[in-house]
C-alpha cells in the first residue's frame, strides 16, 4: 500500500507542478536560512578560536575591581612588585606589561586627543600583526624610545595633512618620529588599531606621566599547566594587594569556552529567527494540501467506496506532504550551502580574516529531518479531513 501511496502522491505532485514547486520553495527557503546561519556562525567561531589557539601560551592578567564597572578605571593597578613575583612563579617565561591612556597629539600646529597603547614591543607585534599590514614602515622596537607606530585613522583622518614615515609628532609635549603607518584594519580589529598610537613602555610612562600598569601578558612554558599557573597568579596578586579577587588571569582555554557559550546563544537566536521562514513554509504546505483535498474530493470518495480505509487516505496525503518537504529540504540544503559560502567569502573580505563556511553532516541530516517533520505535521490536518469524508457525499461532490 505504501508503494501505491508513493505513486499516487507523485502523480498528484506532477499534475500540479507549479503549485507544488511554490510549496516546496517555502520549505527550501526556511531550511536554507537555518543552514547558512549555522554555517556562518560555526565559521566565525572557528576563525576566532584559531586566532586564540595561536596564543595558547599567553595568560592575560588584569585588575578585577573597577572604580566604575565597565568604564575602565581601576581602584588599584598592577605594580612592579607584582611583575617580579609573577616572574618567580614556576612555568612563567616572560611577563609583558601594558599601558594605555589619552594624550594630546600635535602635528603641524594641529592638536587632537589620541589613544596611546604601549607594551612589550614583541607582544604588540604578535598581538596585532595578523590584523593589518603596513602601509609603510614597521613596528616599534624596544630601542625606539622616541619612535612610534600609528594607525590608519591617525595617519589619514585626524589631521588636515596625512602623516607619513619620518614625520614628527608632539605627544604631550614630547617629540616623536613615526617609524610605521598601518594600513586600514579589518572590521574586527579596526577599533584596536586604526585610531591609536603605539609606543614603548618607557616612552608611554613619560608621556602619560604614570607608571600604572593596566594589564599583563604572561608567557608560559607549559600550555597544559595554563589554568594552574593562572590560579597561582591570581593568588599572588590577591596577597600583594590584600584583596579577594583583585586580579583576573584569563587563559586562552577559558576565553575559548566563553566564546563558545556566546556563539551558542547567538546561533540559537539566529536559528529562531530563521525558523520563521520555516513556519511560513509549513503554512504553505498545509494550504496546498487543503486545496488538494478539495480538488480531489470525488477521487477520495471513489477510493473509499472501493475499500480504502481512513488510514489509507491519511497515508496517501502524508506521503505527498512528506515528498514535497523532502524535496524542499534537499533544495534548501543546496541553497543554504551556496548562500553560506558566498556570505563567508564576503565577510572574510570585509573583516580582513579568513572565515570559512562550516557545514557539518549533522546539520544537513538534522535540517532534512526537520523539513520532513514539518511537512508531515503540516499535512496531518488536511489528511485527517480527507479521511473523515463520507464516501457518498464525496462521490456526489464530483
Amino acid at each position: 500500500m505504501f508503494y501505491d501511496s508513493l505513486l499516487l502522491a507523485y502523480r498528484n505532485i506532477r499534475e500540479r507542478k507549479f503549485r507544488s514547486f511554490l510549496t516546496l520553495l517555502g520549505i527550501a527557503v526556511g531550511i536554507a536560512a537555518i543552514i547558512s546561519l549555522i554555517a556562518v556562525g560555526y565559521g566565525m567561531q572557528y576563525s576566532i578560536t584559531e586566532e586564540l589557539i595561536g596564543m595558547a601560551d599567553i595568560i592575560s592578567v588584569m585588575p578585577g575591581r573597577q572604580i566604575i564597572p565597565g568604564m575602565g578605571g581601576y581602584a588599584e593597578t598592577i605594580t612592579e612588585r607584582d611583575i617580579e613575583d609573577i616572574e618567580r612563579i614556576a612555568g612563567v617565561e616572560d611577563v609583558g606589561p601594558w599601558m594605555y591612556g589619552t594624550a594630546q597629539v600635535e602635528y603641524r600646529k594641529e592638536r587632537t586627543p589620541v589613544t596611546i597603547i604601549s607594551g612589550d614591543t614583541q607582544d604588540l607585534e604578535e598581538m596585532y600583526a595578523t590584523y593589518a599590514e603596513f602601509e609603510d614602515g614597521r613596528w616599534i622596537y624596544e630601542g625606539d624610545h622616541r619612535g612610534c607606530t600609528i594607525g590608519y585613522s591617525v595617519a589619514h583622518e585626524y589631521f588636515d595633512e596625512d602623516i607619513g614615515i619620518n614625520d614628527r609628532l608632539i605627544i604631550n609635549g614630547e617629540k616623536f618620529v613615526v617609524v610605521g603607518v598601518l594600513e586600514k584594519a579589518g572590521m574586527m580589529a579596526s577599533a584596536d588599531l586604526d585610531p591609536n598610537i603605539f609606543l614603548t613602555i618607557r616612552a608611554a610612562q613619560e608621556v602619560l606621566g604614570t607608571k600604572d600598569i593596566y594589564m599583563l601578558t604572561v608567557r608560559i612554558s607549559d600550555i597544559d599547566r595554563a589554568d594552574d599557573i593562572g590560579e597561582e597568579i591570581e593568588e599572588t596578586l590577591d596577597q600583594n594587594h590584600n584583596m579577594d579577587d583583585f586580579a583576573q588571569a584569563m587563559t586562552m582555554s577559558s576565553m575559548i569556552e566563553q566564546i563558545g557559550t556566546v556563539f551558542l546563544i547567538l546561533q540559537a537566536v539566529l536559528v529562531g529567527i530563521a525558523s520563521i521562514a520555516l513556519i511560513v513554509g509549513s503554512i504553505g504546505i498545509m494550504n496546498s494540501m487543503l486545496m488538494s483535498v478539495m480538488e480531489r474530493t470525488h477521487e477520495i470518495g471513489i477510493m473509499k467506496a472501493i475499500g480504502a480505509t481512513n488510514s489509507n487516505i491519511i497515508l496517501l496525503f502524508l506521503t505527498e506532504a512528506g515528498m514535497i518537504s523532502l524535496v524542499g529540504g534537499i533544495l534548501g540544503c543546496i541553497l543554504g550551502t551556496i548562500t553560506a559560502t558566498l556570505v563567508s567569502i564576503g565577510v572574510s573580505f570585509y573583516i580582513g580574516m579568513e572565515m570559512p563556511a562550516i557545514i557539518t553532516p549533522e546539520v544537513m541530516i538534522g535540517s532534512l529531518s526537520v523539513a520532513i517533520l514539518v511537512g508531515v505535521i503540516s499535512g496531518l490536518y488536511p489528511a485527517r479531513r480527507a479521511a473523515k469524508m463520507s464516501p457518498v457525499e464525496a462521490v456526489r461532490y464530483g
